[in-house]
């Protein structure tokens, strides 16, 4: 008698470098039930360098697209890192372009915690450590991006949500265009990544990407 063939899940992998992110994306997985798997990178030592490293060194086996979540703050404040992020820029074009497994390239400026004030009904573009201090009741910063409830703390307590974030990116400022095509019948994901280059420093996101692609498969992220 001939085996039953076991079917394998296909999750979506999420690269992230920072304590924040991690927490905020790994809630997701664990409360939400979204297959998600959080692939945390170090940066320390080898900057944006190592973050390449480590995609490139990833399996594509049973994955539907890979989101890479990156600071972009290391691109304006150190030197050299501009054209080591340039360079996962154009890795991930290359393998959205040859139809591999989609690499959604998602780049904060400066980094995940503007994104986190985005949630927040009140942020108005206040400075970002002294906003998630005084409104969200952290003492230091540190506190809050090592709290591992961090995307209850912006989306389910009533301070902010995930629809509020999507209103408050503004697509002008973002470095990342990212044109996602999605064939629900088939569950392919197509990507066209394109970089404004007149933004690079400038505060902006294209985080709403992870949502929107999400939705696009049929996924809802509850709160």
């Amino acid at each position: 008698m001939s085996r039953k063939k076991r079917e394998v899940e296909k999750v979506f992998k999420v690269f992230c470098e920072g304590d924040t992110e991690n927490n905020y994306f790994d809630y997701i997985r664990k409360h939400k039930k979204i297959s998600l798997a959080i692939k945390p990178v170090n940066m320390h030592g080898g900057g944006y360098s190592n973050f390449l490293s480590q995609i490139k060194e990833d399996a594509n086996s049973n994955c539907l697209a890979k989101f890479i979540v990156i600071d972009g703050d290391r691109a304006v404040s150190i030197q050299g890192e501009k054209a080591n992020l340039k360079k996962i820029i154009e890795y991930c074009k290359v393998q959205n372009e040859s139809k591999r497994i989609p690499h959604i390239l998602i780049i904060d400026f400066p980094d995940f915690e503007y994104v986190a004030c985005l949630h927040i009904f009140n942020y108005k573009g206040q400075k970002v450590e002294q906003f998630i201090k005084t409104e969200l009741k952290y003492s230091d910063i540190e506190k809050f991006k090592s709290d591992q409830d961090v995307f209850s703390v912006l989306v389910e307590r009533g301070k902010g949500s995930i629809d509020h974030l999507l209103g408050s990116i503004n697509a002008h400022t973002a470095l990342i265009q990212n044109d996602i095509t999605v064939n629900k019948n088939k569950y392919e994901i197509q990507v066209c990544t394109t970089v404004n280059e007149d933004n690079w420093g400038k505060r902006g996101t294209n985080f709403d990407d992870f949502y929107k692609l999400l939705l696009s498969v049929g996924v809802v992220v509850n709160t």
